[in-house]
This record gives C-alpha cells, sequence and structure tokens, in this order.
C-alpha cells in the first residue's frame, strides 16, 4: 500500500458568532493517507459506507452490487453477503452486524437487516422495514439504533420496535450520515428538497430531540455548498465526507473547521481499528482510503 504524505499550509478557519462553524477553504496541514482497499471496478465499486465487525475484519457496502464485502488487515476480499443497495454497516451491542437496505430511490421501501458476521454462511434477516431510503445508521450506548431516512431521523429499540415519540419530534430535513456520542445525535443535513441550505450538521438531543441546533455550515469552495454524506466522531472531534471529495475536520467545542484531504468523492468515514491515529474513508469510485489526519 503505497502512500503520500500532503503538506499544506494552515489557513484561519472562520467562525461565525452564534458557535456555528463555516468551513473556509483552508488545510489542517500534513496528512498521510494510503489505500486500504482497492477498487477493483470503478463506479460498479461503489463503497457506499464501512463498518467493522467484532474480529476487527472490514465490511464495505458495495451498493452497485448489492452485496457486503468482508475483507481483512491486508485489504483482501473473504466473503461477501447479499444485501440489496446496502448503507451503513455497524456492529449492534449483541455483535451482529446490522446493515441499512434499500438505499436506492429504485428499491422500494427499505429497513435494516442484520446477521451473525462469524457465521460459515451468514444469513440477513429482517431487523427493520418500512423506511423510505434509509442511509446512516448509529447506535448509542443503550443499544438503539438511529437510522436517518428520507422521511426524517428513526430511532429503533433492541427489540426492533420503533420509538415513534421520539421520530415524530426530529424535525430533519434531508439527513444523511448519522454519528452519537452521549446525549448528542449529530447528522448530517442536506436540504435538497424543502429548498434549503446544503452541507449542515446538525446535533440533536437523544433525550429531547425536538431540540437541535447547527453544528457547522460546510461549503468547498468559498461561498458553494457542498453535499455532505457520512461522519463520524474521534475524541469529540467530527470528520465529515462530501460529494466534493473533500474530509473536513470540525471541532464542535470551539466552531472551527478545517479541510484534512481533497481527493475524489467521498461517501463514508470511519476509525480505523487497527490504527489508533488514522480514519478510514469510502468514496464512489470503490477505494477505501486510509487517511491520518494531523494531529
Amino acid at each position: 500500500m503505497a502512500s503520500v504524505v500532503v503538506s499544506a499550509g494552515v489557513g484561519a478557519t472562520l467562525s461565525i458568532g452564534t458557535g456555528v462553524a463555516v468551513a473556509a477553504p483552508a488545510d489542517c496541514g500534513q496528512v498521510r493517507q494510503e489505500v486500504a482497499i482497492r477498487s477493483s471496478v470503478p463506479l460498479l465499486d461503489w463503497s457506499e459506507n464501512i463498518g467493522v465487525d467484532d474480529a476487527g475484519a472490514l465490511w464495505v457496502s458495495r451498493l452497485m452490487r448489492g452485496e457486503v464485502q468482508r475483507y481483512n488487515a491486508n485489504g483482501q476480499l473473504t466473503g461477501t453477503v447479499a444485501v440489496a443497495s446496502p448503507g451503513a454497516v455497524r456492529l449492534g451491542p449483541d455483535g451482529l452486524l446490522y446493515v441499512v437496505t434499500g438505499n436506492s430511490w429504485l428499491s422500494g421501501d427499505g429497513g435494516v437487516v442484520r446477521f451473525d458476521p462469524n457465521a460459515v454462511r451468514p444469513e440477513p434477516v429482517t431487523f427493520a422495514t418500512g423506511l423510505s431510503h434509509p442511509n446512516g445508521a448509529a447506535f448509542d450506548a443503550d443499544g438503539n439504533l438511529y437510522v436517518t431516512a428520507a422521511d426524517g431521523v428513526h430511532r429503533f429499540r433492541r427489540d426492533g420496535s420503533e420509538d415513534m415519540d421520539w421520530w415524530a419530534k426530529v424535525t430533519v430535513d434531508g439527513p444523511n450520515g448519522i454519528a452519537v456520542v452521549g446525549d448528542s445525535v449529530y447528522v448530517t443535513a442536506n436540504y435538497v428538497a424543502a429548498g434549503g441550505p446544503v452541507g449542515r450538521v446538525l446535533r440533536l438531543s437523544r433525550v429531547n430531540p425536538a431540540v437541535s441546533a447547527t453544528v457547522a455550515d460546510l461549503t468547498s469552495f468559498g461561498a458553494l455548498p457542498d453535499f455532505l454524506d457520512d461522519l463520524v466522531i474521534r475524541d469529540g472531534i467530527l470528520y465529515v465526507t462530501t460529494l466534493a471529495g473533500h474530509l473536513v475536520r470540525v471541532d464542535p467545542v470551539a466552531a472551527t473547521t478545517c479541510t484534512v484531504v481533497s481527493t475524489h468523492p467521498l461517501t463514508a468515514v470511519i476509525a480505523d481499528p487497527t490504527n489508533r491515529s488514522a480514519l478510514l474513508a469510502g468514496s464512489e469510485e470503490g477505494t477505501v482510503l486510509r487517511i491520518s489526519p494531523a494531529g
């Protein structure tokens, strides 16, 4: 896996008085980048999302292929599980992998399936149904599963039942990626259908989802908006992927942002299970990158 070190001057980031971070065209600094998993057929290998099982194997959602692929630490393909239009892949508190399915407008109703990643031939079993174009997913500390869909953000209990009261209080248009830590539910939102702004990172409350706040308004080239996809939180810092190919670092406390790396369109990001200082980012081209941000 050849690597490249990218060094750029650190420019000032921009924030506004309301505590909302606004992405300026500034770089975070020196970044190490390498290919973790290569794409065999560009675009057909579209890597919509990435997950990790309890054994440390990587699972990549291949949206166009209709399957979730398992890879070892060397980036070698070791297995596949058929899932229609897969989205987020997340390890549940029960050791099973939960995969969003129906992540396409052509798929009809979507939902969530789960399977044992350690089985010889994993068989997906339905966990949730009736979701319109579901995409992102995240577990909280209590084992509740949050799923973004065309009609908002859903929360499922460990038994598969949905907390309808929680869903009814959420007022997020165009949710995409999602990450949960403590009481905070971070969501990327793109208000395309509502005719509003794209490229926002919002914070909801687990206890009171009716309360939301904008954490960051991200732009790619000055005033041009950028469609946001997935995000992950590590050591209190958010890392967000964008359609323009940026991995953006957002400090929700200091209300600052900077661009970690700019490459081809990025779809997903997770913490690298084998490298504490690195992140893994999926792409529309299909390649999964290992990125080590400065600091």
